[in-house]
């Protein structure tokens, strides 16, 4: 009986760890100017880009999370209209798309072998029964940090992941932290080189 209950709570976690959807890679790609000594700190209020609905409760998620990574930086937020040193422009693009299949869903083979008998031929088909390939969900978060006073772009920065629709992470809340921690993971980067974060 103690064997069983020794068991038990080892039984709980693996099954725990079974449920976490794996983590996609986030491909990130920043630009910034030679001078990053403004970066990470003063105040800064983020807003949405031109376009962007920044009353929709899934694009606030992503205005949220950008604004906890540039906090956890080194900057502080300033409220709507404090008149922040800098401000942080926040573009999402999301994209629903059904890949094509890498091969048709019938496949023919053909093989031959030489005997003490003769030779003898053998026809084979393959029948690929999975179905389509998964719906795919692309996210692209993309924000660029501007002086307030001049306009001028001081970092620009995008992170972008695809993962299967039915994932946990294709749901905004989970999508919109991942991508806000990969883009300023390091920040503020090496200009112009694309990174990878697992």
């Amino acid at each position: 009986m103690k064997q069983r209950l020794i068991l038990l709570p080892v039984a709980l976690a693996l099954l725990a760890t079974g449920c976490v959807a794996p983590v996609g890679p986030v491909e990130v790609t920043r630009f910034h100017g030679p001078d990053t000594a403004v970066l990470g700190r003063g105040s800064v209020q983020v807003e949405p880009a031109p376009g962007m609905d920044g009353q929709s409760l899934e694009f606030r998620a992503y205005l949220a999370a950008v604004a906890r990574e540039l906090t956890r930086v080194g900057y502080v937020e300033a409220a709507a209209g404090s008149g922040s040193a800098q401000v942080a422009v926040v573009k999402v693009a999301r994209e629903v798309f059904q890949p094509e299949r890498a091969r048709g869903p019938v496949s023919v083979g053909v093989g031959g072998a030489p005997g003490s008998y003769g030779s003898g031929v053998g026809l084979g088909i393959g029948i690929d029964l999975s179905g389509p390939p998964p719906e795919q969900v692309s996210t692209e978060l993309a924000v660029t940090i501007k002086e307030r006073s001049s306009g001028a772009a001081l970092w620009e920065g995008r992170a972008t992941f695809t993962v299967r629709a039915t994932s946990p992470m294709a749901d905004t809340g989970l999508g919109a932290a991942r991508l806000a921690e990969a883009l300023f993971k390091d920040f503020p980067g090496k200009s112009g080189e694309t990174i990878v974060v697992p």
